[in-house]
């Protein structure tokens, strides 16, 4: 994918920002509820057991991103790894589905998980 697209940068952006503060239900109101709760998020990353901060800003520019079978280029699957104050880039991953549909962007957080 090309990150070309600021609106997809910035809303993964601010979902690493939520997850870095501990934000957990911000994350799950932002994705709707759509697969991975509050409490889930919340588990992943206490039991990975770092403490999360944002990555730089380069890692934004290389977003590990494909289009869904059929999508027409609206909805990529995106893997981003996550930073943590003692590792810096770390194993601990976000997936989640973006869904671009007339020009709105949705999210929906499917993981947090080591690879």
């Amino acid at each position: 994918m090309s990150t070309s697209d600021r609106r997809v940068v910035a809303l993964l952006r601010q979902v690493v920002a939520w997850l870095v503060a501990r934000d957990f239900v911000a994350v799950e109101a932002r994705s709707r509820g759509v697969q991975l709760s509050a409490e889930l998020m919340r588990q992943a990353v206490e039991e990975y057991g770092r403490t999360l901060v944002m990555p730089p800003d380069e890692a934004f520019l290389d977003i590990d991103a494909i289009a869904a079978a059929n999508s027409d280029g609206r909805i990529w699957s995106i893997r981003f790894d996550l930073w943590t104050q003692e590792e810096g880039r770390s194993d601990l991953s976000l997936e989640c589905n973006v869904v671009i549909d007339n020009g709105t962007l949705d999210i929906e957080v499917d993981n947090i998980h080591a690879l």
